[in-house]
């Protein structure tokens, strides 16, 4: 082992020690690009340094933290995997399940992606007729970014994040709030947003009709992307559906009880 690769290794160790990261899920090279990012930021060149900094000023964990887990989403991003989920899975979704209806957003940001999915079901059920039936609705929305899932919990967000959704939801689901929009209350009431570390924690619960976990998982390592897809093939209830990252593919044991439905959008179902 070279001496950076020692020193790269050693500060992964303290990291993970001190912030409740799980480093080793991730892959090296994305590490080490984000982490690089703090270390410009705080005007120091080798990671023996960087080191020194996190003991001097504890508030850069934080900071390094929501670095390493940094997001990019927008309402309705990557149109045709909503279309398709707009169409077939969430109709048979909620004629499947009379009662309860259950969605995890894992790796939700700050929450663009699980209130999309809300405006998705209100939808359909308003389409049915059964507008009521929203009360039925949970959707988890979970991440390790504080600042993001802050946003989330808040539901506030600048106009320019509207532009991909459909104008009519626009309009329907959100109220203007100063320079900004506000999903409306009767559809965040629905979203139960809260942190976890998908390489570590548990599921929030068990029996998800729907997981969307989109490009979240093409960062970590295989072993843990495994651990991961195995997780969610356990917190599926029987004939439920997994969505992934169109650059994402299935890997380990979960492969085994996850059917490929669509290559292109990455939808998988659980055997019945």
């Amino acid at each position: 082992m070279t001496a950076d690769e020692a020193a790269f290794a050693a500060l992964t160790r303290k990291i993970s020690r001190e912030a409740g990261l799980t480093l080793a899920a991730y892959k090296d090279k994305c590490l080490r690009r984000r982490i690089a990012v703090r270390m410009r930021a705080c005007g120091v060149k080798t990671y023996s340094d960087y080191q020194a900094v996190l003991d001097r000023i504890p508030a850069e964990y934080e900071r390094l933290k929501d670095a390493i887990t940094i997001n990019v989403t927008r309402f309705y991003r990557n149109a045709e995997t909503w279309n398709l989920m707009r169409g077939d899975l969430i109709r048979e979704i909620c004629q499947a399940n009379h009662g309860e209806i259950r969605v995890w957003s894992a790796g939700c940001s700050s929450g663009e992606e699980p209130y999309t999915l809300t405006m998705l079901i209100a939808e359909h059920l308003e389409q049915q007729g059964t507008p009521e039936r929203l009360g039925h609705l949970t959707v988890d929305a979970t991440d390790i970014d504080r600042q993001c899932l802050e946003r989330a919990r808040d539901g506030r967000y600048r106009r320019e994040a509207l532009t991909e959704l459909p104008p009519v939801w626009a309009e329907r689901y959100f109220e203007q709030d100063g320079d900004e929009c506000r999903v409306i209350e009767r559809l965040r009431q629905r979203v139960q947003v809260r942190a976890a570390d998908l390489s570590n924690d548990p599921p929030p619960r068990h029996n998800y009709h729907l997981i969307l976990c989109r490009n979240v998982v093409i960062y970590f390592e295989r072993a843990a992307q495994e651990r991961v897809f195995a997780t969610f093939a356990r917190a599926l209830a029987p004939g439920g559906f997994l969505v992934l990252g169109k650059v994402e593919t299935l890997f380990g044991p979960a492969r085994d009880r996850l059917t490929l439905l669509d290559p292109r959008e990455r939808v998988y179902r659980l055997s019945a």
